[in-house]
């Protein structure tokens, strides 16, 4: 009896799909287009199929958010998916398998998983090998559990802190965010997509530079700075590691949605920048376009709109994709064609997947990748390399051995939840609980819910644990709260003065409270007008101050706070973003000097909110108010710039060499400096190359970040250090907006940060303006 072609692995990914598509009802092409919750698919937690002939009668594109929705560990997880799985192959005319997406911004969003620096941490390490391998990490969990798709990596740009995902980012640098993203995207999808999880390049396009901070805002982006900023880590993305899936934007551009936009999601994502996979719709983004944007009458219109500007994918579930989509294209409101091609996107995706088959996995196998050791030590180090030392003024780190009495103040000493972002698990779950006016019926998924909670799922690492660990028995090490994060109770400080006044050395954590509910301070949709200190911690540090016992100050939060003065009044001070797990023995690693503060800043932090936005690759003419340069009130520079980083010891930079000193554009060059290790201990420093073109046909940004590498290298010992540069990387659009290389010369700046430069050349691009017809996206680097 012959095989159905599409049943045939020995056929092709496209003859497989378009045998099926041609098999196809319209209800099952409809239930291809979107998500069904796991939570519609389980009574008591467990697989019902009684539901699931209701809710998946004629199959499902994707399955959404089976871990995280439901608290089940690795073992009873994968064997949901199984079931789901197992229904969809025995009780559907065609048994086409589903997609299961989860979160994965972190670390995978999952009970047990391991809990990993959230992503603006992540962009901190300046290391894109330590975060491919983290990435390995996430693809391997989330695979033994059944799930093939993750909603990460966030690509968005970001140069205004007031906007609560900017932890969820990489930072304000086109070229970090490249880096960064493409190594995240590149470990998750592996080699073959058979052992790989779908990376998701999001938010397409411009969400992170939204009006005054605030979320789903229109962005005002003009089209150069669309092109060759925004949607630069998209075409890397696309070019170089082929990612899988795009994600578009809630908000609008220049009056039109994203999730509405042909000339985006198609003519410019499509076509220009050659996206081939799946573009999925953030939550709910095409029913905004009824109840939010107001660009359609009716949710059968917002489908026809959404089909059109290539939203193959509604999620997290059927709600123009469904029932409003029949409707239009029974009136002749939609074309079919533009199903069928969304339709065989998502079919192509799944045959390379492998699901067809093997959609199932070893349920009983699934603990043993999940939070093992090494896993946990790979969670340390990033953390480690993630810390950002932004001054040690006053010489207290790192923390001498005769120190006896040190006091721990502040509300995110001794909370773990603090050290959590957005898209950790925590936060997700406790929007579950106030979305639903916390949940109090006793059902075994709230059960789960709530155990997955108090388990803090992994265990994590306090920062008052990790110093405890560290400091040893003969060390007193005394706590005291002071205040809430956000609170304006300010009972504690008397406790917290009285502590530090016993103390030798006060260490004082304070920041924010990243997640979705309405007690966070920072975190998606928690924007805030002032990035100072919540509730009263300013308060509170400056009470530590003034006891006269030396201040560490660390800064645990997802966003750069702007502190003003208050920087200088402390002797050292120390971003630690949003650590994770380990973050307690992170953070105790660095402060004893066992680890180095080896991080780099990935955004500028201010002096203030009226700065914003403050951003080193401004144009000649911005950053400054001419002709006076500085407001009337303060400063136009950040207090710490874009790169900038301190260690435990110093480094030298020597010998730069620009070889050839013309080139043309299609032609490569090379840039060279010796850097040694001038101090006295081991140490980590990332050398940065940032390019201008002083004189072009449009402005060009007075730097430009365009290479980097992070170094290690023991006292006294020195490495040569090698950029390989083509000129293409300086191409831009002129005034014709054809993207070209122009001649003229190059300024060469090699530094500690952008702010910090200690080498300076130039060469010269000869010949006359080119077209470019090769992208390029990054130098390469050797380190010998």
């Amino acid at each position: 009896m012959a095989v159905d072609i599409y049943r045939d692995p020995s056929r092709s990914a496209v003859e497989r799909a378009d045998d099926l598509l041609a098999r196809m009802t319209l209800d099952e092409k409809l239930a291809q287009l979107g998500g069904v919750w796991i939570t519609d698919l389980v009574a008591d937690v467990r697989f019902d199929e009684a539901k699931a002939r209701e809710r998946l009668a004629h199959g499902a594109g994707h399955i959404t958010r089976l871990a995280a929705a439901t608290g089940l560990r690795p073992a009873a997880s994968a064997a949901l998916a199984n079931a789901v799985q197992a229904f969809l192959r025995d009780h559907t005319r065609l048994g086409i398998p589903a997609i299961v997406h989860e979160e994965a911004c972190a670390g995978y969003m999952a009970r047990d998983a391991t809990c990993f620096p959230q992503a603006i941490g992540q962009a901190a390490t300046w290391d894109p090998a330590l975060i491919e391998e983290m990435a390995r990490v996430i693809r391997h969990q989330m695979r033994a559990v059944g799930a093939h798709h993750a909603l990460a990596p966030v690509l968005d740009i970001t140069r205004d802190p007031r906007w609560g995902r900017v932890e969820e980012t990489c930072g304000e640098d086109a070229y970090l965010v490249t880096r960064i993203g493409c190594a995240y995207i590149a470990g998750l999808q592996g080699e073959t997509l058979e052992d790989g999880v779908i990376a998701t390049a999001k938010h397409f396009l411009g969400y992170g530079l939204s009006e005054g901070g605030l979320n789903w805002a229109p962005a005002r982006l003009m089209p150069r700075e669309l092109l060759e900023v925004v949607a630069a880590p998209f075409e890397a993305a696309i070019a170089e590691v082929g990612v899988l899936s795009v994600m578009n934007a809630y908000q609008e551009l220049d009056g039109v949605p994203c999730g509405a936009s042909r000339s985006l999601m198609v003519e410019l994502l499509r076509e220009r920048l050659g996206f081939d996979g799946v573009v999925v719709s953030d939550y709910f983004s095409l029913a905004t376009l009824v109840s939010y944007h107001r660009v359609a009458a009716d949710r059968g219109q917002a489908a026809g709109l959404g089909l059109e500007a290539g939203i193959d994918v509604e999620l997290p579930e059927h709600d123009c994709y469904g029932a409003p989509l029949r409707e239009a294209l029974a009136a002749g409101d939609v074309d079919p064609a533009l199903v069928d091609a969304s339709v065989r996107r998502l079919l192509l995706q799944k045959l390379r997947l492998g699901l067809f088959e093997q959609p199932f996995v070893d349920a009983e196998r699934a603990p043993l990748v999940f939070d093992t050791p090494e896993q946990r030590q790979l969670a340390r180090t990033l953390a480690q390399r993630s810390i950002v030392l932004l001054h040690d003024d006053a010489g207290l780190l790192p923390l001498a051995g005769e120190l006896q009495r040190i006091a721990v103040i502040g509300p995110g000493a001794d909370d773990v939840r603090l050290q959590q972002g957005d898209y950790h698990y925590p936060a997700h779950v406790e929007v579950m609980f106030e979305s639903q006016g916390d949940l109090p019926a006793p059902t075994p998924l709230v059960a789960a819910n709530r155990a997955a909670l108090s388990e803090q799922f992994p265990p994590m690492v306090s920062l008052l644990e990790g110093i405890r660990g560290a400091a040893g028995s003969a060390v007193s090490v005394e706590h005291a709260r002071g205040c809430d994060v956000a609170s304006d109770d300010t009972s504690g400080f008397a406790a917290a003065v009285a502590a530090s006044k016993r103390a030798q050395l006060a260490i004082v954590v304070v920041g924010d409270r990243s997640g979705l509910t309405d007690d966070a301070t920072c975190g998606e949709a928690r924007d805030r007008a002032d990035i100072g200190l919540p509730g009263v911690q300013r308060a509170l540090v400056e009470a530590v101050v003034d006891s006269g016992t030396p201040v560490v100050l660390l800064l645990m939060g997802g966003r750069p706070l702007a502190l003003g003065e208050l920087a200088s009044r402390v002797g050292s001070l120390l971003a630690v973003w949003l650590p994770g797990a380990e973050g307690g023995n992170a953070v105790a690693d660095v402060l004893f000097g066992h680890a180095e503060p080896g991080g780099r800043l990935p955004i500028s932090f201010p002096h203030s909110s009226a700065q914003l936005p403050v951003y080193y690759g401004h144009k000649p003419s911005g950053g400054r108010s001419h002709w006076k340069g500085d407001y009337v009130d303060g400063p136009t520079t950040p207090l710490y710039p874009f790169g900038h980083g301190r260690g435990y010891t110093s480094f030298a930079y020597d010998d730069l060499a620009i070889e050839p000193a013309e080139v043309a554009a299609e032609g490569h060059l090379s840039v060279s400096l010796t850097l040694r290790n001038t101090g006295a201990r081991a140490g980590d420093e990332v050398v940065q190359l940032y390019l201008r073109d002083p004189v072009a046909s449009v402005t060009r940004p007075v730097a430009e970040l365009k290479g980097f590498v992070r170094v290690h290298l023991a006292p006294g010992e020195s490495r040569r250090i090698t950029f390989e540069l083509s000129p293409a990387l300086m191409a831009f659009h002129d005034t014709s907006m054809e993207l070209v290389v122009e001649p003229g010369e190059i300024e060469v700046m090699v530094g500690a940060s952008s702010a910090d430069v200690r080498l300076r050349g130039a060469f010269t691009i000869t010949g006359a303006a080119s077209p470019v017809r090769q992208k390029v996206f990054c130098s390469d680097v050797a380190v010998a």
